[in-house]
C-alpha cells in the first residue's frame, strides 16, 4: 500500500510537468491537476494577465491556497506551478505526504524552451541571464524534492517511464 497517493511533477516553466503530467495520469488512470490551469480557472483570467492585474503576491497567495486544496486530494498527478514549490507550506507538503519527482533541465534547454513564450509572466521580463539565475536559484529548492530526472537526453517516452518507475517503486 502506498504511503503517498499523490505525484507531484515540479520543475521550472517549460519543463513539461503539464506535457507529461497528462500522459502519466493516463497511464496510472489517476487524476491530473494543472494548478496553473486551476488557478486560471478559478480567476478566469490566463496567469499572464493576473500578474498584470493583480499582482504577483496576489498570485502568489493564491497558487498556495489552491495548491494546499488539491494536494489533499487522493490519487492524482499534479503539475505543480514553476514557483508553487518555492512556498515553504507547500513545499512542507510536498515533502511529507507526496511523491515529488523534479524534472530537471539543462539551463540553455530550459532557457530555449521558455524565452518566447507570451505566456509566462516571470520569464517576459528577463534576459539571459537574469533567467540563468532565476533557474539555478530554483534549482536549489527543487533538488529537495525526493526524486530527480535529468531529462536532457530522454524522449518523452522514456521521462514518461522513468515517473511511472519511480511512483510504481512507493
Amino acid at each position: 500500500m502506498k504511503s503517498n497517493n499523490n505525484l507531484v511533477l515540479l520543475g521550472m516553466m517549460g519543463s513539461g510537468k503539464t506535457t507529461l503530467g497528462k500522459i502519466v495520469s493516463k497511464k496510472l488512470n489517476m487524476k491530473f491537476i494543472d494548478i496553473d490551469h486551476e488557478i486560471e480557472s478559478k480567476e478566469n483570467m490566463k496567469i499572464s494577465d493576473l500578474f498584470k492585474k493583480k499582482g504577483e503576491i496576489f498570485f502568489r497567495k493564491l497558487e498556495e491556497k489552491i495548491s494546499l486544496q488539491n494536494l489533499k486530494k487522493n490519487n492524482s498527478v499534479i503539475s505543480l506551478g514553476g514557483g508553487a514549490f518555492i512556498n515553504k507550506k507547500v513545499q512542507k507538503e510536498v515533502l511529507r505526504n507526496h511523491i515529488s519527482i523534479w524534472l530537471k533541465w539543462d539551463n540553455q534547454n530550459l532557457i530555449n524552451r521558455i524565452k518566447n513564450s507570451q505566456k509566462r509572466p516571470i520569464a517576459i521580463q528577463l534576459d539571459e541571464d537574469d533567467l540563468n539565475k532565476l533557474i539555478d536559484k530554483r534549482s536549489k529548492i527543487y533538488a529537495k524534492a525526493k526524486y530527480q530526472i535529468k531529462c536532457d537526453k530522454l524522449s518523452k517516452s522514456e521521462i514518461t517511464r522513468k515517473i511511472i518507475e519511480l511512483d510504481e517503486a512507493n
